[in-house]
């Protein structure tokens, strides 16, 4: 049996990106045909968007000893160096990235990041691979037959159905400190539930208030064995189906989101309820 070498910039447990990993690996590979390979607590500038280069350097090593190389992540669309650089037949992992940015986002991501995308869909082209998105938010800028080529969704591969258990927290939320998201996080309406005295859990990411208990970064199995007794949770406008949010499906969790994004729920619609984030009376009414 060949055996696949893999390069995963992270594969914890503990981030969407390392779930995603662990998740195309363990759908797409048995137990004994692959190996892992990433490297942790690299000092040298922001490890997250300097590891691809170590990266292709580790599939081209492998790949001249004559081994199958698969690259998993850090895998977003506008990293067109990748999908040049990385060395012939390289196995993709999903490729990642967001579709519906706000009229104050940033520059580089509403006019530069278009641009990026359509260099990366060439060179996937020219590589004649199948090609696997993790959602199909970047269904948008690509062409019709890149799109036939492509399987989208794969986050969906996360979802599966759990019994019912006793809630006895109010909300468990994903939150990060971003400047990318802080347009499309719903940061205020956090403000908001605190104010009507719900009981609320954090994960990720510290949230500076002392009427909320904060987790911090925690093991999958210990935000499921959370999200078990959680009745809601809320979600960044940027992408409605993440890693978290499907493990909320699963845990039958309530996302919440903003009636005004309502248009942009495709699937899995009796798991999200649509809000009025400005409207106390509203927000009341509807969670209880």
């Amino acid at each position: 049996m060949d055996k696949y070498y893999c390069w995963a910039s992270d594969f914890s447990d503990r981030t969407g990106e390392g779930n995603l990993a662990r998740l195309f690996v363990k759908k797409e590979y048995t137990q004994n045909n692959y190996q892992i390979f990433t490297i942790k607590n690299i000092k040298i500038l922001n490890y997250k968007y300097f590891s691809p280069l170590i990266g292709i350097i580790f599939c081209w090593y492998q790949f001249i000893k004559g081994k199958k190389v698969v690259y998993l992540n850090y895998l977003p669309l506008w990293n067109c160096l990748l999908f040049i650089f990385l060395p012939p037949k390289t196995i993709f992992g999903p490729i990642t990235g967001g579709a519906y940015f706000e009229e104050k986002q940033y520059f580089i991501r509403k006019f530069i990041f278009p641009i990026l995308y359509k260099i990366s869909e060439l060179f996937l082209l020219i590589r004649n691979r199948e090609i696997y998105f993790s959602t199909e938010l970047l269904k948008i800028y690509l062409s019709d037959y890149t799109i036939k080529k492509s399987k989208f969704n794969y986050v969906f591969n996360f979802y599966s159905k759990t019994k019912k258990s006793n809630k006895n927290i109010d909300f468990l939320i994903y939150y990060r400190k971003h400047t990318n998201k802080e347009i499309s996080y719903p940061y205020n309406f956090i403000d908001k539930l605190i104010s009507l005295k719900f009981k609320i859990h954090i994960v990720g990411d510290h949230f500076d208030n002392k009427f909320v208990f904060n987790h911090g970064y925690i093991s999958n199995k210990k935000i499921n064995f959370l999200l078990a007794r959680t009745f809601f949770s809320i979600s960044s406008n940027e992408n409605f189906y993440t890693l978290f949010n499907m493990e909320c499906f699963k845990n039958n969790v309530v996302v919440i989101v903003n009636k005004t994004k309502k248009k942009h729920i495709r699937y899995f619609k009796k798991n999200f309820m649509f809000v009025d984030f400005r409207n106390k009376n509203f927000i009341i009414k509807k969670i209880k």
